[in-house]
């Protein structure tokens, strides 16, 4: 229990304590934060109370406008702070709650906050990790007997992604424009995308990295991931079916990716960690893993457009259905000697499960727009539609004998506006 109230249906418990960066209109300067309940206690007020064996020199991290310097001083030190701060606000501890003058300095409503992107992200890789998102893909471009490539059971397929266009959540994305091919048998033509998608992905955070030559390997890869966010990668899929082959997404994955302002910390995860798929054929030596790094995380998609009173959800999936797990991805993405950074971004592809219900695209929720998606009173969709709001929500729950323990996110929302 925490001396700051917390609704019992509050996003952030204490169990959770996801790290944001926020300003407000008083103080415009950004600033690094934890939240909890309806506040968000300030760090760069309280940074001289992190007085531990891993922080006392580094205070300074808690003064910087993204969370870069924090995340590259590695797993110990994330653990050292989370343990203190939970221990900090927690009820019976009287340094900051009977301290009046500090506590009115470092805490701030979250409705008087200003989110922002929380770290400086140098490179953005998307993989393509749910078995069941491939699958359907595949069987609608190459048929049930070529859903998945020769490659794809051996190893986390992924390409890299542009990160100077990744937003926070609320930042407004422009219907894109770009070459489509609506007749196959005629010339491409130059317009905006009628077939504007989402997909509903979960990225993590690198923390330290590694050296230009030096794998991270697998049993060490848990240390570099500092914690995880939601993520919508807006898809053109006109604009792909055109461009993709033989390289990939381009212009078609560009114009936007939105991720959670909120970094949920791998600790406060792992309570909710499940024993990993059983992957066959058996990966290579330096892609298997003996400990558990699956998630049960359910997660939410809903959409509200013009003339509708509230959002309706048209997907009900779950984390757990990734076939790669996270330090997989990260191990594989170095193991070439490949360099990673703090504040490199892994995302984990569309996230589908096994009923339609659990599809994480509308391409697939449509199939391929062959299959409205019902909205209610009326308001239907294959895609997405201009002035559409998409919110995204995670939650992660665990039974504990006669109480839940609960872990949020704060919903990821986003809307598609006219092309200028």
């Amino acid at each position: 229990m925490s001396f700051i109230h917390v609704d019992k249906n509050s996003d952030f418990p204490i169990q959770n304590l996801p790290y944001g960066i926020f300003s407000t209109c008083d103080e415009p300067r950004r600033r690094v934060g934890v939240a909890i309940g309806e506040q968000i206690l300030d760090l760069s007020v309280i940074r001289h109370l992190f007085t531990g064996p891993f922080l006392s020199s580094n205070q300074d991290v808690f003064n910087q406008p993204t969370f870069n310097k924090f995340m590259a001083l590695g797993h110990n030190a994330w653990t050292e702070v989370r343990h203190f701060l939970q221990k900090l606000l927690s009820m019976p501890e009287p340094l900051l709650k009977d301290n009046k003058e500090l506590r009115e300095k470092a805490f701030v409503l979250q409705s008087k906050a200003i989110l922002h992107l929380p770290a400086d992200i140098g490179d953005y890789t998307d993989f393509y990790s749910s078995k069941d998102h491939a699958t359907n893909v595949g069987i609608m471009f190459r048929g049930k007997d070529n859903a998945l490539m020769p490659n794809w059971l051996h190893l986390p397929v992924g390409y890299h992604g542009r990160a100077s266009s990744v937003v926070v959540s609320g930042t407004p994305i422009r219907r894109p424009r770009g070459q489509i091919r609506p007749n196959d048998d005629q010339p491409p033509i130059f317009e905006a995308s009628k077939l504007l998608d989402i997909e509903l992905e979960m990225a993590f955070f690198v923390g330290p990295g590694n050296n230009l030559g030096n794998p991270i390997p697998i049993h060490k890869a848990h240390e570099h991931i500092f914690g995880m966010v939601l993520m919508n990668d807006w898809s053109a899929r006109d604009i792909q079916k055109w461009e993709y082959v033989p390289l990939g997404p381009f212009l078609s994955k560009n114009f936007g990716t939105t991720i959670s302002p909120w970094i949920v910390p791998m600790e406060a995860l792992m309570p909710f960690v499940l024993p990993n798929p059983v992957q066959d054929p058996v990966p290579l030596p330096y892609l298997r893993d003996e400990s558990d790094y699956t998630f049960n995380i359910n997660l939410d998609v809903s959409i509200q457009g013009d003339g509708m009173k509230e959002s309706v959800s048209i997907c009900k999936s779950n984390f757990k259905y990734m076939y790669w797990t996270m330090k997989q991805q990260l191990t594989h993405h170095t193991v070439t000697g490949c360099n990673v950074r703090p504040g490199d971004l892994l995302a984990s592809g569309t996230i589908s499960g096994p009923d339609p219900g659990s599809f994480g695209s509308m391409l697939e929720l449509s199939w391929r727009g062959s299959k409205p998606i019902d909205l209610g009173n009326g308001h239907t969709r294959t895609f997405l539609k201009d002035g559409d709001t998409v919110v995204i929500t995670g939650t992660a729950v665990k039974r504990l004998s006669y109480w839940i323990w609960t872990v949020f996110w704060n919903y990821s929302a986003c809307s598609v506006e006219d092309q200028v």
